[in-house]
């Protein structure tokens, strides 16, 4: 599971501010992780930040929380997890958060986030829970909330008048039980513009639906999810379905992916599972030997079976599985759901003290047969058959100083997969990380995603070297280099023995109210040539300069990003922002305002630069902005009562160089778009 990423110490004065929440914390990352110009994945980062929101809406209890709920906080390092777990262990129960100081290995920007994420129980003497108490004082002690969502059109796409089944508004419904950190039930129901509602496909309703039911420390039962969930294992190999967030954060968590069975609770489509999942555990909660250490063996189970869209070959088989959940027009609605992905599998895991052992076996089994159109080169190695078979073994030595872990995978036909990492930390002030990778290009997975250039475990070796050092009190600094090497073509790039090369450098001083950041990453890329017949060089740099000046609940920040590409031609692009933020209080209730304005210049896509802007709860976007134009966003978020918090967000984009807006059945009649979005939540 890729770990969130801590970059700047200036998230450090967020904990004194008023009425502050760890969404502003998490957009403050987000924004600086924008700033890498990574083609990740939307879907995948909206549902790292809906892990994050399921974890700070039900804050862990430091003293009774196992070690497998404290590694679902995906800021912490393997030896920070360990040293939190030793700490209770002798030093008993904690009676405040300011004891988190006296764990060494934290340092101050995990310090800054862990008080939105953990808590200490009124009573730190009490027992762990490991029995589920009668279902009516289960419910009598439920918290529910439930949320609506709804954006609202100013401007018809070429779609709404001719070409989508359904009317222009997206909207979405979320309600969630919790009851003594034992019981989660929740339902989520989204809609996107352009599809139908109980009509033509969608006769339930909603084109999405998400459920679950989850049960924790039940006895033996240390987790179990009904419904909809995602599970992830080892290094991602056979099993990933966590947190991504790319490179850069890998350094904050130095290669930890700890293994996780949580309920989907997003609007993704992708990397989820339809069944049953339960974990136990076959020892003793907190077994401990006669030298001291916690020993644990827990296994972990599942079965699925899902629908999933898939478009056809004239056989009937399936050329591709698609995951975008778009369903506007008749070719998309045709695909939903026509084929279905049965699953079962089983992780085993074992942990003494500073070891950690473990074993995955994972069976998938499609009811079309995958046959993709392997005529096309870098098409000729993807998944196809009817049955897909991948087993692995995961490995890990914490020590104070230094670790090692590790996953190695192989599939049904022979084919290897494998990704070890080893970090370093000779002091407090400086760490280092390596990590290797070797992913066959004939190695196949449906259910796999891990570390890497790509977003496929597969074509791929690999070496990623990391730094972060902290020189003097208030310095941070961080870089990286990986180098990617591809022997079989792949999208873009029909020759054969590719590479890649990414290296970044940022440096970071904070100090009182102000924060200075420079950032540099350079992306060194061989394409086809216009013939295919030979590869080119195509190199990307990107720079960002930021100033943020903090004053109590206000805070304000001016961001220059600059974009160099050099290809067949060389481009530069540019984006000026200014952002605002307050968190204060009106009559003793939250208020929350964060406004931008931003000029850019790009010469076209190719130089495009990406700049986060924050959305209401549970909505997220990675826009991108290119060619000549101005953006201004404006977000309110107000608790009415202690019950009800209602939000607006109201966006502007004005494009200076061009008549339309989009292409195709998107594209917009107009040089400018305004997009709003309500939202009202409500805890009972």
């Amino acid at each position: 599971m890729r770990c969130l990423l801590l970059l700047l110490p200036a998230l450090l004065w967020h904990t004194a501010a008023v009425a502050q929440s760890w969404q502003q914390v998490y957009d403050d990352v987000m924004d600086a992780y924008a700033a890498d110009g990574d083609e990740a994945s939307t879907e995948a980062l909206a549902d790292s930040y809906e892990l994050l929101q399921q974890l700070a809406d039900d804050p862990l209890d430091l003293n009774t929380c196992t070690r497998e709920e404290l590694e679902q906080l995906p800021f912490l390092t393997a030896q920070q997890v360990m040293d939190l777990q030793e700490y209770l262990y002798r030093y008993g129960p904690m009676r405040s958060l300011g004891e988190l100081r006296m764990v060494r290995s934290l340092d101050l920007p995990q310090l800054a986030l862990l008080p939105f994420f953990v808590m200490v129980s009124g009573q730190p003497d009490a027992a762990p829970r490991d029995t589920m108490p009668p279902l009516d004082t289960l419910l009598s002690r439920a918290r529910h909330q439930l949320t609506a969502t709804l954006r609202v059109p100013t401007q018809r796409r070429q779609g709404d008048r001719n070409g989508y089944l359904g009317y222009p508004l997206r909207h979405s419904l979320r309600y969630e039980l919790q009851s003594n950190k034992q019981l989660r039930i929740g339902l989520v129901a989204a809609q996107d513009a352009g599809e139908p509602f109980f009509a033509a496909g969608n006769g339930w309703g909603y084109d999405l639906y998400s459920y679950y039911l989850q049960l924790r420390r039940v006895g033996r039962l240390s987790n179990a999810v009904v419904g909809k969930y995602k599970v992830s294992a080892g290094m991602g190999l056979v099993l990933g379905q966590s947190f991504q967030l790319g490179k850069l954060a890998t350094l904050q968590s130095l290669g930890r992916t700890p293994t996780t069975l949580r309920p989907h609770a997003s609007r993704s489509e992708s990397d989820y599972f339809l069944g049953a999942a339960a974990t136990l555990s076959l020892l003793p909660q907190g077994l401990v030997t006669a030298r001291g250490d916690v020993r644990q063996l827990l296994l972990t189970a599942f079965a699925s079976h899902r629908p999933v869209d898939a478009t056809l070959n004239d056989d009937g088989t399936a050329r591709t599985l698609v995951y975008s959940g778009y369903h506007r027009t008749p070719t998309e609605m045709a695909k939903k759901h026509n084929t279905h992905l049965s699953a079962t599998g089983l992780h085993a895991h074992y942990q003494q003290g500073a070891l950690r052992l473990g074993a995955t076996a994972v069976y998938v089994r499609p009811d079309r047969e995958l046959l993709p159109q392997t005529q096309t080169l870098y098409r000729r190695y993807f998944p196809q058959g009817r049955h897909f078979l991948n087993m692995s073994v995961d490995y890990a030595y914490m020590h104070h100083r230094w670790a090692l872990q590790g996953e190695t995978a192989i599939d049904g036909h022979g084919h290897i997969a494998t990704l070890n990492a080893v970090s370093l930390q000779p002091s407090a002030r400086f760490s280092l990380l390596a990590l290797q990778r070797f992913y066959s290009y004939r190695y196949a997975t449906l259910t796999g995603h891990a570390f890497g250039e790509s977003s496929r475990v597969q074509n791929e070796s690999g070496l990623y070297l990391g730094a972060t050092w902290n020189p003097v009190a208030h310095l941070h600094v961080q870089a990286y280099a990986d180098y990617a090497y591809f022997p079989w073509p792949r999208y873009g790039v029909s020759q054969p023995s590719s590479h890649s090369c990414d290296l970044l450098a940022q440096v970071s001083w904070q100090h009182r109210r102000w924060t200075l950041t420079a950032r540099h990453r350079t992306r060194l890329r061989q394409k086809d040539n216009e013939a295919k017949t030979a590869l080119t060089p195509s190199n990307d740099h990107r720079q960002r300069l930021s100033a943020a000046y903090s004053l109590g609940a206000l805070t304000l920040k001016t961001q220059l990003d600059h974009a160099y590409v050099s290809n067949d031609s060389t481009e530069h692009g540019w984006l000026v922002s200014q952002h605002a933020t307050l968190a204060t209080a009106v009559k003793g209730r939250p208020l929350h305002v964060s406004a931008i304005a931003a000029l850019f210049h790009t010469a076209s896509y190719q130089s495009r630069i990406y700049v986060y802007e924050r959305q209401l709860q549970h909505e997220f976007s990675f826009p991108t902005y290119y060619g000549e134009g101005l953006r201004l966003g404006l977000r309110l978020q107000a608790d009415v009562s202690s019950h009800l918090r209602a939000a607006l967000r109201v966006g502007y984009t004005n494009y200076f160089d061009r008549p339309t807006i989009g292409t195709g059945l998107q594209q917009v009649s107009h040089s400018h778009l305004t997009d709003i979005d309500l939202q009202l939540r409500w805890k009972f």
